[in-house]
Order: C-alpha cells, then structure tokens, then sequence
C-alpha cells in the first residue's frame, strides 16, 4: 500500500527554492505499519535503555538502516553511539514524611507525591529539611523576573509551581505576557525548575502538578514507577538535587493552608515580580534505599553522505526508547509499547531515508534513533554535547516524535511559531501538499522543550518538530472536531500507557503526510545553499550567529 506522490511540484512554486525538484515521494505505509508493529511487540519488552528490549531494538534499527541504504554515522565507522547512564530505582521499605506545625503528615507515594533521584547513590536520605515554597521557581534576568530574592535554599526541599507566571495570568496582569503568554516557556519545564534548584542548593524538588499546567494526568507524572536514568556526568559537574518528583495540588493547598497561605492567593501573588518565598513551616524527611545500576545505552546513527557539499548536514531524529514494563493496567498489560510515541516516527524516518536514498543528495543528510527520549531527551542531549558533525554545519534537525493513525488531514501543525525561518518551509510545503498550516492550539504544554530537536536548537541548530500531541488536526474525516477526540483520547488514555500499541485497523495515510512533508522540507535543504535563520527575538539566535563565520563564505548565507 503506497500514498500517492504529492510533493513533485514543490520547487517551482517558490522562488527561493534553489535545489533542483527531488523526485515524486512515495511513503510504503505497509512498511510503516510492520516496522512499528515490531518495535511495539512484546519481544521488545517497551524498549526501556540497558534492557535486553534495547539490544532488540538497536540490533533491529541498524538492520533497518541497512536495508533503507544508509551508511554507518557512529563512533569509530560503526552504527551506535554510546550513551554512558546510571538507572535508578526506588526500593521497599521507602518512608517519606513531612512534620508540618509539630503534626506528622503521611504522604502516600505514588499517590501524593512522585519521588524519583538522578543521583548515583544507593539511598536517598533527607533529614528534616526545611521546605520553601518558592512560587514558579524562576529566575529569568531578561524578563526582569526573580522568584528567588536571595534566599537561601542550601539543604531545603522546594515546592515549585508547574509552568510560567503567563500561563494562567489575566489580561492586566503585571506578568501578563513577560512569559510568551499562554505558550510555555524554557522556564516552565520541569527540567530547569529541577537544574535551578540544584544550582541554589536545594536537596530536593517538588513540582505542583495540575493537569492543565503540566499538559498530562497524574497517570503520565507516575508511569515510569519510581525509575529514572541519567547521562553519567563529568567529573566536577553541578549535580542534580538528592530527590525529585511531583506533589499533588490538593497536598500543596494543604502545606500553604497549615502554614497561614490561601493557596489561590499565593498563586495569584507569584505571578508578580514582587513575589517572595514563603516559609512553609514545614520539614520533609525521607529514607528511601536506590536499586542504582550503570548501564551503556546506544545512539543508533546513520547517514547519506553528500555529492557535493559533504561537510555541511541536514538531520533527521526520533527517540527509539519507550517506559518498558510497569505495573500492570486495568486489562492487565505491563509493557508500555510506545507504538505511536515513537516506534510510528521512526518508521516515517525510515521512510523518509529511503526517498533520500532513491534521489542522493548534494549535503549529507543524517538520521538518529536516539535513547533516553523519555527520561530527559538523554541520548540526544549527549550527542549534542559530543557531536560526530559540527552543529556549526548543519543547516537543520527535522525531528518525528508522535505520529497519529486515525487518517488523513488537511493540516500541519506548527510548534514554537515564530521562532526561526522553518516556519516558512513548513508553510511553503504543507502548500504544495493541499495543506495549510495550524498554529500549536495547545502552546502551554511547551512541547517546543519536549523533544529531542531541543538539544540541537540549545546548539544553534534551526529545528522543526513534528509531534501529533502539538494540536487537534482538521481530519479530512470528521474535521477538527475528530482530531480533539483522537487528541483528547490518547493524551488522556494511551500516552506513556501500555494502550499506545499497534493495530492493524491503523490509517496511516497522516503519517504518511508528514513523512513526505518532512522529507521535502529536508530535501529542499539537502539541495541548495540556503541556512535557515533564527528569528531575532529567538533565545537561539545569538548561538547560530556565533558560528556565522563557520558558514561563511557559503552561497546563501544570511545576517
């Protein structure tokens, strides 16, 4: 079964297009649906790193790289890269107790609170530590934004706020728009409230959790079971706080009632830059032992090396890891599959290689199956800090995280508008598709940090990502109001869950679509002397113009 080619005409229609038309796209959806049908069976246990999942998955990609013509792109000529990570594991007896006001409060884990540690130790031991609420728990200079105000926080546990001060400000507000509105920033990940506080100091860290603010329930907080991983750090590295985790909104009412706060009041006063932390009266203790294993998980890399201008790279990515076994669900399943999320994307960048392949290009272009999507975009992240091409050189990552199978639609979905010249190329192909181009309708969800295409924008490197969860589609079949119940469906049921598995009823004539629109935009660019550009507002835009002088000289270089 093969999608009709739609994208022959895509170069004529611009003037900028400078590379000679590739030739007619054709996505084999039948291979899509059997490469993910075998990355999500159970002979691949969930694909989780340093499991025996991971030796079938990585041994099976490299023969899918084989097949789709790529060559070896990994260290020393072959096709991996290592990934040195510790895994850790929360254990039995676990005791975590919080003494607020000279009452010990009981604080049921996973129910209450999600724990979880990066650190290499084999027990987490926290001692009456004194707990701060320290509002969104950000510190952004350039917004004139300081949650901090110098306190201390050597040693204490804080309690941060899922998000950024814009997400649920009214108009009027004094914050109102100082954090991009109601689209997340850097700020609200969970990622940089946990680095902020390791840097102050802090032993531990609790997120608020609150389903609109986060962008997913409490069941995708607590589905990795108390099992988190970690790149191994270098020596003299800021370590990561002794403990960190989630804590539910009704406790955190409670922690602010019984220190003399209104919960909502609190709330409204972080979204002020007069904001100060609030002493919580409150002390945590935790004695937690750490099942703590070092573990060489694998970057799967290959590539098409370029006719011309071999140096200079465009990427292709997608994260080969999903939550491998868990605790059983309603129906009894354990094995958390990641079929859509992201067996599905790599199966499109397959595809996508193999049409590079048939036309090869005049750049290099690259493809990766990255590890630790999943637990903090680890395979990626530390590639981008151990590249094996310049980023320099690359003109663009083109990255597949989460692809939809209910069928064909009449959109793309934009994430992180504004932020670079890639929402040009997106538009100009969605066109020559008989597409148009929706906006993200769920910008708080931040999904422009969640993926892996973040570690090279971080780097300067122009990125587009193309991720189902970023909107509800206009389905050519039951329209934008189908595409909030797929939406709604899997966010709220499948994602992170052992019910994101394959079918055979799947329609994967949308995924078809982004495989041939992702594969235009790159073939564009594999093809011609064009570098993409950051916007000027854009955090990125001063790293690329860093390395301006590494493209100089280079025919269509701009600013």
């Amino acid at each position: 079964m093969k999608l009709l080619p739609v994208l022959a005409a895509i170069v004529p229609m611009s003037p900028l297009l400078s590379a000679q038309a590739p030739p007619a796209a054709h996505v084999d959806m039948q291979r899509m649906s059997e490469v993910t049908r075998t990355l999500a069976s159970d002979e691949f246990q969930g694909r989780s790193p340093g499991t025996p999942g991971e030796t079938r998955t990585v041994a099976y990609l490299i023969d899918q790289f084989k097949a789709a013509g790529l060559e070896p792109a990994g260290e020393n000529g072959g096709w991996t890269q290592t990934v040195p990570m510790i895994r850790t594991h929360l254990q039995q007896p676990a005791t975590v107790s919080v003494n607020a006001g000279g009452q010990a409060l009981t604080l049921r884990s996973p129910d209450d609170v999600y724990l979880g540690t990066v650190r290499a130790v084999d027990r987490v031991r926290i001692a009456n530590a004194p707990m701060v609420f320290v509002g969104y728990g950000v510190k952004a200079p350039e917004r004139g934004w300081d949650d901090f105000k110098g306190v201390d926080l050597k040693g204490k546990v804080v309690v941060m706020l899922v998000n950024d001060p814009d997400f649920e400000a009214a108009a009027g507000e004094p914050v109102a728009g100082k954090f991009g509105g109601n689209a997340m920033t850097f700020y609200g990940r969970w990622v940089y409230k946990y680095e902020e506080a390791a840097r102050r100091g802090a032993i531990a860290a609790l997120v608020v959790h609150d389903t609109p603010g986060a962008g997913y329930g409490w069941n995708v907080v607590k589905s990795a079971a108390g099992e988190s991983y970690n790149v191994v750090l270098r020596p003299g590295a800021q370590q990561p706080v002794m403990m960190q985790g989630w804590i539910q909104g009704s406790v955190a009412v409670d922690l602010l009632k019984r220190a003399g706060r209104d919960f909502d009041q609190v709330k409204r006063e972080a979204r002020t830059a007069a904001f100060k932390p609030i002493d919580l009266k409150a002390t945590m203790s935790a004695n937690i032992p750490v099942k703590l294993e070092r573990i060489s998980s694998q970057n799967v890399l290959g590539k098409i090396t370029g006719s011309r201008f071999p140096n200079e790279t465009v990427s292709y990515g997608g994260h080969w890891d999903a939550f491998g076994i868990g605790a059983p669900d309603a129906q009894g399943r354990t094995i958390r599959r990641g079929a859509s999320d992201d067996a599905l994307g790599l199966a499109a960048m397959l595809e996508v290689a193999r049409m590079f392949k048939a036309a090869p290009p005049q750049r290099t272009v690259l493809f990766a199956a990255w590890t630790g999507e999943e637990r903090g975009l680890l395979g990626s992240e530390y590639y981008a800090q151990h590249p094996l091409f310049p980023h320099e050189t690359m003109a663009a990552n083109l990255t597949f995280d989460t692809l939809q199978w209910q069928g064909p639609v009449r959109d793309a979905v934009l994430v992180g508008r504004g932020q670079s010249d890639m929402d040009r190329y997106l538009d100009e192909a969605a066109k020559a598709q008989g597409r148009y181009v929706t906006v993200e309708n769920h910008p708080e969800r931040g999904l422009f940090y969640r993926a892996d295409h973040f570690s090279f924008a971080k780097r300067g490197v122009p990125v587009l990502l193309n991720m189902a969860l970023a909107g509800a589609y206009d389905f050519q079949n039951g329209g934008r109001e189908a595409g909030e119940r797929w939406l709604s469906s899997f966010t709220g049921t499948c994602y992170h869950q052992p019910c994101d598995e394959w079918s055979a009823s799947w329609d994967l004539r949308g995924a078809a679509q982004e495989a041939e629109l992702f594969y235009a935009i790159g073939s564009r660019l594999a093809n011609s002397r064009e570098w993409p550009q950051w916007s000027a507002g854009s955090e990125f835009a001063g790293t690329r113009a860093k390395s301006a002088a590494k493209r100089a000289g280079r025919a269509g270089e701009r600013g």
